[in-house]
Formats: structure tokens, C-alpha cells, sequence
């Protein structure tokens, strides 16, 4: 997954690295390689820190507008402090560059996820990949489908939170929830 996202930003470098007189040439490939890794670690840190409906919005193509979609701007922030850090540039060239790069990095994507004859991206892989594989028992297409669906919608509310999803797992809402399941495969 790694790999492909790394071509993927590479395809999609063209005016907001490669052409940029912000970065230098002879770095070119370094910055793709810094703004790929902020990607995969912003997207990580997400699904770590309770992010989880907003990336399955972002795959399941219910963020709208990718500017102002919370994934795109958590991932913006990363990116942009990272290549300040590493290459010394002012806020306003790395935000030019995060801003540049990341809405066609994510569309792209997002449709090469969706994309059934594209299999260089699965929904799967890729939150086995970013969890370290804690992911690899979840039917994460389902999931993704639920949240597309409003089907994980349990308090009725409109939207996905994590009240949602404790109910999901606890049996709270609608039907029986996983923690139910599995008790009961225990007893």
C-alpha cells in the first residue's frame, strides 16, 4: 500500500513539487517521499485517535468537497508542518504545496479504492495496512457501506459518532451488537 501511495503522489506532484521553485530540483523526490509519508501517518494517526467514520466518508466518497473535508484538513496540517520542517520553508509555500497536492492525491485515491478494476488500492488493504493489521478480522467494506448508508446511525441522530459505534459494538440501537455475538460464541 505504501508503495502505491508513494506513486500516486508521484503522479500527482507535477506543479505543487516537481515544478515548484520552493523545492529545489535535486530534492524533488525526497519532498514526494516527505508528503507520502505524512499522508500515511496523518490517515494512521486518524484511525488511532477515533477518526474512523471520517476516513470511511472519505473512501465511501461522502466527504463532498475534498478542501474542506476534515481528512484533507488534518492531513493538510501534517504535510505542511513537516515540509516546513524539513526543508525550511515558510508556512505559505508549504501550505501551497499541501494545497496543491493533496485533493488530487485523494480523489485519485479515492477512485482508484472504488474502482473495481483498479486493484492497486482495497479499502482492506489499506486499513490492514495503516492499523498494522489489527484491521484484518473487520469487514471494512461493510463497515464503509453502513457509514455511506447511514446504517451505523444507531441514535437516530444523522450522523456517525462514537456513540454510534458503541452501540454497534455493545447491541445499543438497532439489532445485536459484536460484543453480544461474541459472548455469545463464548458461552
Amino acid at each position: 500500500m505504501l508503495e502505491n501511495l508513494l506513486n500516486l503522489v508521484r503522479e500527482n506532484a507535477g506543479d505543487a513539487i516537481v515544478n515548484n521553485p520552493a523545492i529545489p530540483n535535486h530534492r524533488n523526490e525526497e519532498a514526494i517521499m516527505e508528503a507520502s509519508n505524512s499522508i500515511a501517518g496523518g490517515l494512521q494517526n486518524m484511525l488511532g485517535g477515533g477518526g474512523l467514520t471520517d476516513v470511511l466518508k472519505l473512501f465511501g466518497n461522502k466527504g463532498g468537497d475534498l478542501n474542506s473535508n476534515p481528512v484533507t484538513q488534518n492531513l493538510s496540517g501534517g504535510v505542511i508542518q513537516n515540509l516546513m520542517n524539513k526543508f525550511g520553508l515558510d508556512q505559505g509555500a508549504a501550505s501551497n504545496i499541501a494545497g496543491g497536492l493533496l485533493p488530487s492525491v485523494l480523489q485519485s485515491l479515492v477512485q482508484k479504492t472504488n474502482d473495481p478494476n483498479d486493484s492497486s488500492f482495497d479499502i482492506q488493504g489499506i486499513f490492514n495496512s495503516l492499523s498494522g493489521g489489527r484491521t484484518g478480522g473487520l469487514d471494512v467494506q461493510g463497515m464503509l457501506g453502513k457509514v455511506t448508508s447511514g446504517g451505523l446511525d444507531r441514535d437516530g441522530d444523522g450522523d456517525t459518532d462514537l456513540q454510534d459505534l458503541t452501540a454497534a459494538f455493545s447491541g445499543g440501537g438497532k439489532g445485536s451488537g459484536v460484543l453480544d455475538t461474541l459472548k455469545g460464541l463464548l458461552n
